[in-house]
């Protein structure tokens, strides 16, 4: 499994509001770029759209501590889907068959690993940046 080394650090803060702050700074910007749902281009999948909407809703789904934990990665996980071109593992979702989970293994500045977890579906073959964490 190779390891895509990200040239921005995680995001600073201790707590979930610090951190909160610093990636919807981040998330605006992008967002900001469209009149529509926000996308990044991923290079891996021939610069296609990757959706952030479904991101939020999932992160917002875990507790506050592991809401801390992931929305650090927040701005390499960005940062990865928009340069990465290392193969991802790729499985069919066990709990639907119709789509198919690509995970993305990262490096932050600061030696950190991280996964990036993109849903595919295969009718469509929209992509969706589902979620990130550590990778211990």
């Amino acid at each position: 499994m190779k390891f895509y080394k990200v040239n921005c650090s995680t995001l600073p803060g201790s707590g979930f509001k610090e951190v909160h702050r610093h990636a919807l700074i981040f998330y605006n910007r992008i967002k900001a770029r469209t009149k529509r749902r926000p996308y990044v281009r991923c290079a891996y999948f021939r610069k296609s759209k990757i959706f952030l909407g479904i991101f939020w809703t999932h992160l917002f789904e875990k507790n506050w501590r592991d809401r801390t934990r992931r929305l650090k990665f927040f701005s390499a996980a960005i940062y990865l889907i928009r340069n990465s071109r290392f193969d991802p593992v790729s499985n069919e979702n066990p709990n639907r068959k119709s789509e198919i989970l690509h995970k993305f293994y990262g490096k932050t500045s600061d030696n950190k690993r991280f996964c990036v977890q993109i849903k595919e579906n295969k009718r469509n073959s929209q992509k969706f940046f589902i979620s990130v964490f550590p990778d211990e």
